[in-house]
């Protein structure tokens, strides 16, 4: 690592996590790896997940199915997405199941070669984003699938509002379930719980559950999850700056009396947005507010005290939780975590220590 700027991920505590939410829901776990596990390494990730007992691995489209095809992973994997039907072949020869989402898409999905092709049928029970919204429509698809030699594995929905209504979680399951009892079929998948769904609801229908965010510890109704993430810098400089002077692009603060300022290389291009302007780090136990426009590559904050070039500068971690940066920010932890760029090495703690570190940029993985 040649530059002071990182992210820990803890996959001791990410396969903790796996193990505790497959004990509260008793099924089958589908660990959601998309988006390079948000951000976090989809390999290290997928290894720790798959070690403490999940089965199967979900990501977003075909490139990232076949990336950890060609890692060397050869397990169960499932693409949530939307993939080109022309790319039917490509699934079949790799073994990768996708989801079939409506029947335009199975017609020309079944002009190629995707006999021994595995599908699992995506059911859109209110989320209107892909998948079949009627039975009818199922149907066909189902026994056009199957007559063209496509593997019937798997059949699924997605709730929308696990973590705000469970009015509308119960309003979708009945849905899905009525879908799942009318194809009358053999899924050997049978999901729709996500991670706060996978936590709270219990139901006699589904096997399985997908659980992405709370890989890293972060849940709305269970607390004591392992927080396995965490994004560190180091301050450069510090400098006193006399009263009056402007800090940053645009000259967005003035100090109002001495004061020190501190730089730490951390900016927009890093995934540390501009929105954080006027939000607090931690150094050494103290909070340090960052004061005029992030930059690009580097940041400025006010430091209450002097302090040593080199200390460690948490931007979340044990004293500022990923949660409350995201609450801050009005957003979400998956934005935060998915925005922060390649170029941030990744440390990766297993055994309670630093076991290797990865960066898309001059490294590559040594798991």
């Amino acid at each position: 690592m040649y530059r002071d700027t990182w992210m820990e991920v803890d996959l001791d505590a990410i396969a903790d996590n796996v193990r505790s939410i497959h004990q509260i829901c008793g099924k089958r776990i589908i660990a959601v790896i998309k988006a390079d596990a948000y951000g976090c390494g989809d390999i290290q990730v997928a290894k720790a997940c798959l070690d403490a007992g999940a089965e199967m691995l979900a990501v977003s489209s075909l490139d990232e199915a076949m990336m950890l095809r060609n890692e060397g992973y050869g397990g169960e994997v499932l693409i949530l997405g939307a993939v080109n039907p022309e790319d039917a072949l490509v699934l079949s020869e790799n073994g990768i199941s996708t989801a079939a989402f409506s029947l335009d898409w199975v017609k020309e999905v079944v002009k190629h070669d995707c006999s021994g092709m595995k599908v699992h049928l995506a059911v859109d029970t209110g989320m209107n984003r892909i998948g079949f919204r009627e039975i009818r429509e199922m149907e066909e698809a189902r026994d056009i699938l199957l007559h063209a030699g496509v593997k019937l594995t798997g059949i699924f929905t997605h709730f929308c509002c696990t973590d705000t209504s469970r009015e509308m979680t119960d309003r979708q399951y009945l849905k899905f379930a009525e879908a799942v009892k009318a194809l009358d079929y053999p899924f050997e998948w049978i999901h729709c719980d996500n991670s706060d769904a996978t936590i709270f609801f219990r139901d006699s229908l589904s096997n399985a559950c997908r659980v992405g965010i709370s890989l890293y510890g972060i849940s709305g109704f269970k607390k004591d999850l392992k927080p396995a993430l965490g994004l560190y810098t180091k301050l450069v400089m510090s400098k006193l700056v006399p009263a009056g002077e402007t800090i940053g692009y645009g000259a967005t603060y003035e100090t109002k009396t001495t004061e020190r300022i501190g730089t730490i290389p951390i900016g927009y291009a890093d995934g540390f947005i501009r929105a954080n302007q006027g939000r607090k780090v931690c150094i050494d136990g103290c909070y340090a507010e960052v004061v005029g426009r992030v930059c690009m590559d580097q940041t400025m904050i006010r430091l209450p005290e002097e302090k040593q070039i080199g200390s460690v500068v948490e931007i979340f971690g044990s004293h500022i939780p990923l949660e409350q940066m995201a609450a801050e920010l009005h957003t979400i932890p998956y934005e935060i975590i998915s925005l922060i760029s390649g170029r941030v090495t990744r440390l990766y703690r297993k055994n309670g220590k630093i076991s290797s570190e990865s960066n898309e940029r001059i490294l590559k993985s040594e798991i």
